[in-house]
């Protein structure tokens, strides 16, 4: 079985892929402040976790989002990569710890690719992947808000996906 994650301070998407099926998909909510006041009480709240799936879930290989390394206009300060890159790195830490495994990394752009999601110049690549996935994974179910809109967590939960998916492939490749 193969983990691939899309690692966030505030949603962090899962999916377990066993033979190239969907077998768990979904996400971690740490925005609450009050529930998770520092990046460490949101790792041991998923770490808690890992420790479950370690115990249902055979994994044997965990992909994981690296985060932005470069700045784009109107993009995320270096603070935020700052503190995304230190939260990735306790994440993947503890995916060998809990695991022992060591993750694999992949860019977006590079998991996107290699699923043959082609992200439009302009397009909000959120969006393209989500559909994306709602078009080719018929088990993945988005919830939305009252206002109509897909609620924050499938969108990572849509990545995760594509990173596992990225994943397997990869492994299939290796294989071959």
């Amino acid at each position: 079985m193969l983990l691939g994650l899309d690692i966030s301070t505030s949603i962090t998407g899962y999916t377990v892929i066993h033979d190239g099926k969907l077998i768990k998909i979904g996400a971690w909510d740490t925005r609450n402040k009050n529930k998770f006041p520092t990046l460490f009480d949101k790792a041991q709240f998923i770490r808690t976790d890992f420790k479950k799936f370690k115990k249902t879930h055979n994994i044997d290989e965990i992909f994981i989002e690296q985060p932005f390394a470069f700045f784009k206009s109107g993009g995320s300060t270096a603070k935020t990569m700052a503190t995304l890159q230190k939260y990735n790195g306790v994440i993947s830490w503890l995916c060998y710890d809990v695991f022992e495994i060591q993750p694999k990394y992949f860019t977006a752009q590079q998991a996107r690719k290699m699923c043959g999601i082609k992200i439009p110049r302009g397009e909000n690549a959120k969006k393209v992947v989500l559909q994306f996935v709602l078009d080719n994974e018929p088990t993945f179910k988005v919830e939305y808000t009252k206002f109509g809109n897909p609620k924050s967590e499938c969108y990572d939960m849509a990545d995760s996906i594509v990173i596992a998916k990225a994943g397997y492939a990869e492994c299939q490749r290796l294989k071959n």
